[in-house]
């Protein structure tokens, strides 16, 4: 098939276009580049507009051919959504309304978005199914779950057919094609571990230790991002046999604490990490695990990397090849 990914120069968007890639299909990525990097491009074709430009934006899929869109082109810092929610529905509400609009009006049937588990909010149950309540506590995974709201209404009024992937913490990196996670600021635990222990980044701080878990720090399910580029090659290449709307969690179904995932960062690089105990952060439930027993089921997906210490080394592989290569 002939793919538009927006987003395609980021984190997640960069290894699904590797995975597209690989899979035969033609991929064109569509991305201002404002957070994403031009050395994820993968020698594509760039179209360098906002998704904010409607008019611009319509004008460029117009006659392309193309026959379905990947989405990952969205702001997704919780901190700066708190602070800037105006901007954050401006970006991934407006430009994903706008992206649709475009689409409809260039004759493309097929979409399949980037969400998140965010939406969920504080937890009600171990295991994370669709069907757990949706209450997001941040603005970042509110405006997500407008999204999903939206492209429902769209599928139910229309021929337009819209896959929602929420999936849980994206860890590690493709070394092979030389793919990984850079981002500024860094958020995330294991290059945030990982730049400490190399004297890149910041010292450790765990937020809280008293949570009521095995060891007292809160506990994540980690994915490879690997598994989540084939999980979203899955969905558009089963968009043929399906209809409507469809949504699925995507996870391990394995649950790590954050001490856990410190000592596989501390086995990749072979030597200990030093951390800090700060306080709890607002908004921090104590365990988020995927149950992603639907998507395993109806899109025929199966995590390949649901090793923590897998994804950490992976994770220290490409922190040294960015940092004498790259940086």
């Amino acid at each position: 098939m002939k793919l538009l990914v927006t987003g395609g120069a980021g984190y997640v968007g960069s290894h699904t276009v590797n995975a597209l890639l690989t899979q035969g299909h033609e991929v064109v990525v569509l991305d201002n580049l404002s957070t994403g990097h031009k050395w994820a491009l993968q020698d594509c074709e760039l179209i360098d507009i906002d998704l904010r430009d409607e008019a611009n934006l319509t004008k460029s899929l117009q006659g392309r051919g193309f026959e379905g869109v990947l989405h990952f082109a969205a702001k997704s810092l919780v901190g700066e959504s708190k602070n800037h929610p105006a901007m954050y529905y401006q970006n991934n509400v407006g430009g994903t309304t706008n992206l649709v609009r475009a689409m409809q009006s260039a004759g493309i049937p097929r979409l399949v978005f980037s969400s998140t588990a965010a939406i969920f909010g504080n937890p009600v149950s171990d295991f994370i199914d669709e069907e757990h309540p949706k209450a997001p506590i941040n603005v970042y995974g509110q405006t997500k779950l407008v999204v999903e709201h939206m492209l429902k209404a769209v599928c139910e009024s229309s021929a337009f057919i819209a896959t929602c992937l929420r999936y849980f913490n994206a860890a590690g990196a493709n070394n092979e094609a030389n793919l990984g996670e850079w981002h500024e600021p860094e958020t995330h635990l294991i290059p945030n571990a990982l730049r400490a222990a190399a004297g890149t980044g910041n010292p450790l701080t765990l937020f809280g230790d008293d949570y009521p878990t095995s060891d007292g720090t809160c506990v994540r399910d980690y994915i490879h991002v690997d598994d989540l580029a084939s999980a979203h090659v899955a969905a558009i290449e089963q968009m043929d046999s399906s209809s409507g709307f469809n949504s699925f969690n995507l996870g391990n179904g394995n649950g790590y604490s954050v001490k856990e995932v410190i000592a596989a960062c501390e086995k990749a690089v072979g030597a200990d990490i030093p951390y800090t105990i700060g306080p709890r952060r607002d908004g921090d439930p104590a365990t988020l695990v995927a149950s992603s027993a639907k998507a395993r089921n109806d899109l025929g997906w199966t995590p390949k990397h649901d090793s923590i210490d897998e994804i950490a080394q992976s994770a220290w592989n490409w922190e040294c090849y960015r940092r004498d290569q790259l940086a």
